[in-house]
């Protein structure tokens, strides 16, 4: 069965693409089919993945508008995995999604043709509650949330667990809150320790248990268009972000067991 993941938060800064990046890398890795679709106009994801956005080559706007197919477009990348991916011509898929019908189910229902092919589907989504976002949601399994520990971010967060409400009470009944993840964590500083306490209160089991720290070299990877994995997989981030991606992987194993 493919799991579809969308990756989100209306927040930016807060590593979103850094982890739909190396969660797809380190997922791939663990022998797993990935597509990773970037879903952001400014189309970091693709550049994340060694992809040129500038080139001349299809991407999620001829996807959503010109119905061609993810197989005409995916893009095959260092790391094991597929990228469907995006530029700035993505602003204006966002414009023409505002005109159709049935407008939220766009990408679930151009998914549903191709996902089967793959393990998991992982889906960055852009830095705001836009149209596209409510198009991921209604097209995942589940939605994580990365989120740096500090009081901003909680606001946030309950801005982005409303409309996740809002998509279970309507088009996706089945959306679940894939988990929490706690981003650029320094367990020095006495405000992220007091946030994440916060966060494994209110939310118990939904926060993953692995924590993805404040790392050069994960910052390093991506103008060099690598996954933090194949970068330096002894850095501390890429070491992290395998231990997620096992987490997760343990999780819906376990949920797949016969009750």
């Amino acid at each position: 069965m493919t799991r579809v993941v969308a990756v989100a938060n209306q927040k930016g800064g807060v590593a979103k693409t850094t982890t739909s990046v190396n969660l797809a890398a380190s997922l791939a890795l663990s022998g797993g089919k990935v597509l990773l679709v970037d879903l952001d106009a400014q189309g970091n994801a693709t550049m994340g993945c060694g992809i040129d956005k500038n080139a001349d080559l299809a991407t999620t706007y001829e996807w959503l508008v010109d119905d061609k197919s993810a197989a005409e477009i995916v893009v095959h990348c260092q790391g094991g995995f597929d990228v469907l991916p995006s530029n700035l011509d993505l602003t204006a898929a966002e414009v023409h999604l505002m005109q159709v019908e049935r407008r939220e189910f766009q990408i679930r229902e151009r998914l549903q043709a191709q996902a089967q092919t793959y393990d998991y589907v992982i889906i960055d989504c852009p830095p705001s509650l836009s149209i596209l976002t409510v198009n991921a949601l209604v097209a995942a399994d589940g939605v994580l949330i990365p989120m740096q520990c500090e009081y901003y971010a909680l606001e946030g967060l309950s801005a982005l667990l409303e409309t996740v409400e809002g998509i279970q009470s309507g088009p996706n009944p089945d959306l679940v809150v894939e988990g929490i993840l706690r981003t650029m964590y320094d367990p020095r500083n006495s405000l992220t320790r007091d946030v994440s306490r916060q966060l494994i209160k209110y939310f118990g089991d939904q926060v993953f248990r692995t924590v993805i720290p404040r790392n050069v070299r994960l910052a390093e990877a991506p103008s060099h268009g690598l996954p933090a994995i194949l970068y330096d997989r002894t850095s501390r981030g890429a070491v992290a972000y395998m231990a997620l991606a096992g987490e997760f992987r343990q999780k819906h194993q376990r949920s797949a067991l016969p009750h």
